[in-house]
């Protein structure tokens, strides 16, 4: 693998995990959603990434310093860092009564820029997926297009749901809070053999993020209006 490729991957995997955690604010299929009108949509969203020590240590094994694009915004507080993204779009299904079946796809405004020994890249257009827990997402750095199939498992049944009580059918605000994201096997192995030994494993949380929003049904069909 050459070196730019590596600079690209380590600037990928060094920020705050970048296009592979926004499947969790939005959902998202792999390989696109459906969106004849059977899901419901997404607006006023935001999701915010906060890294844990761990993902720290990684950034800090690259020498890497993580900024964001506009609109995009850094927060710092007691809690440690974090990035906070608004939503662009997304459809799909929250699956209130059952978290974990949550589905649907994305896209969020902004990015994050990474500096390290090697260079600075820009992060952005990043978009992801979520289906059964799983989180996969693209994005583009510094112009070349990069994404995971199987990236991370997302805790939605770790994390705190909250939605505001509305009559049927009618939008509602939802929101999500403190979901652990731990990489797959897949993604252990893969960072193994671009990078070598380290000690992160599936049971490892890099990131917690809470997303919200305002979410609309999709329009009843004629059976449920019967």
């Amino acid at each position: 693998m050459g070196t730019t490729r590596r600079s690209l991957l380590g600037a990928a995997l060094g920020a705050p995990l970048l296009g592979w955690l926004t499947g969790t604010a939005a959902g998202a299929v792999d390989g696109g959603t459906d969106r004849t009108g059977s899901l419901g949509t997404l607006s006023d969203g935001w999701v915010e990434v906060r890294w844990t020590p761990e993902a720290q240590a990684q950034l800090d094994r690259f020498h890497a310093m993580v900024d964001v694009v506009a609109p995009a915004r850094m927060v710092l507080d007691q809690r440690g860092p974090a990035v906070h993204l608004p939503i662009r779009s997304a459809v799909g299904d929250p699956s209130l009564a059952n978290p974990p079946k949550a589905h649907g796809d994305g896209a969020l405004d902004g990015g994050v820029s990474v500096r390290t020994s090697k260079g600075d890249y820009r992060v952005v257009n990043l978009s992801g997926a979520i289906k059964d827990g799983l989180g996969s997402g693209r994005c583009e750095v510094s112009g070349a297009e990069m994404g995971h199939r199987s990236a991370f498992r997302c805790g939605l049944t770790e994390g705190k749901l909250t939605a505001d009580p509305v009559p049927a059918g009618k939008p509602m605000k939802v929101r999500l809070s403190g979901v652990p994201l731990r990489p797959t096997q897949e993604a252990v192995d893969a960072y193994t053999a671009n990078f070598g030994a380290h000690p992160v494993t599936v049971d490892t949380v890099l990131a917690y993020v809470t997303a919200q929003g305002t979410y609309t049904p999709p329009p009843a069909t004629q059976e449920q209006k019967a």
